[in-house]
């Protein structure tokens, strides 16, 4: 069962959908676990898919929009702020920590792509959050300093730290918001970007997953946020609770969840899913079911009573 609920997270109303299962005993609470989506997503696209799929496997889980984006509160739209995204992780365990159908001793968090690293940066300093799962993860500052394969030239962060401080003269002026788009404008300079950068166009800009809520456009503001904010610098604090990295065999991102499983101590785990790409995981029923079988059998030994 779905269920619209809201919760505060640093003062700012967020959105999120509760699945709660089938089949329960009344009066036993379950273990839950938050369900963080990935960079420009909303909580009707991947991090749904995988909460509904987790709750039909007993669990109580919740999706949520990240402040600034989706149906959560949050001015500037379309603001990416990663101290905030950590906020919003630690804010969701503390609302379902308050359900009479949850048992607050028993709740993990499971993060996508961008939430993959803001899960691990949150759970590393909320001892609340007993195991914790990543699918795809991404640390954004690699993501942006690096690029996506790690071999991005430095001067395209520094061309965008500089108009993003330009960006913040001008609104200090008196101008509008300046955003900048995440996605190619056509098919043809999707292919032309290479498979991730296509893969990433389907998902976001065709009826594969397009969301109306969706961001296509981040605040510049998000640029120096972004670039500053290490979500693997903490990792191994995250010890002596257990990490599985979930990671597809052909995903150019796949290296960053290498280094995350290197970073951490303790009980952790890296697992590939044969074939699957970055945003394969996203949504393609192949690669998804083997990734939730082990998130489930994960989650089930970690989060027992």
């Amino acid at each position: 069962m779905r269920t619209d609920v809201t919760f505060l997270s640093a003062g700012l109303k967020l959105a999120g959908h509760l699945y709660t299962p089938d089949g329960g005993t009344p009066g036993v609470p379950c273990p839950a676990i938050v369900v963080g989506h990935p960079g420009t997503g909303v909580k009707e696209q991947a991090s749904g898919l995988y909460a509904r799929l987790l709750a039909e496997r007993g669990f109580v889980t919740l999706a949520f929009d990240a402040a600034y984006q989706g149906e959560s509160e949050g001015e500037p739209r379309a603001l990416e702020d990663p101290g905030q995204r950590v906020e919003d992780l630690k804010a969701a365990v503390s609302f379902l920590g308050t359900l009479d159908e949850v048992d607050p001793g028993r709740i993990g968090a499971l993060g996508i792509c961008a939430s993959g690293g803001y899960a691990l940066a949150a759970a590393a300093t909320d001892p609340r959050v007993r195991a914790v799962g990543a699918v795809s993860a991404v640390d954004m500052s690699r993501q942006f300093r690096l690029g996506a394969d790690g071999a991005q030239d430095p001067a395209v962060i520094a061309g965008m730290l500089t108009a993003a401080s330009a960006a913040r003269t001008a609104e200090a002026g008196g101008a509008d918001v300046q955003r900048f788009p995440v996605f190619p404008a056509t098919e043809e300079e999707a292919r032309a970007g290479g498979p991730h950068v296509y893969d990433g166009w389907e998902y976001y800009c065709t009826p594969r997953a397009r969301h109306p809520r969706s961001a296509k456009a981040l605040t510049w503001t998000s640029v120096d946020r972004i670039a500053a904010f290490d979500t693997f610098a903490t990792v191994a604090m995250i010890a002596p609770r257990p990490l599985l990295l979930i990671v597809g065999r052909a995903a150019v991102t796949s290296w960053m969840s290498v280094e995350a499983f290197q970073k951490a101590d303790g009980p952790k785990e890296l697992a590939w899913i044969e074939g699957a790409s970055h945003v394969d995981l996203y949504d393609k029923d192949e690669y998804v079911t083997p990734a939730v079988e082990r998130l489930d059998g994960f989650f089930a030994e970690h989060l027992a009573v």
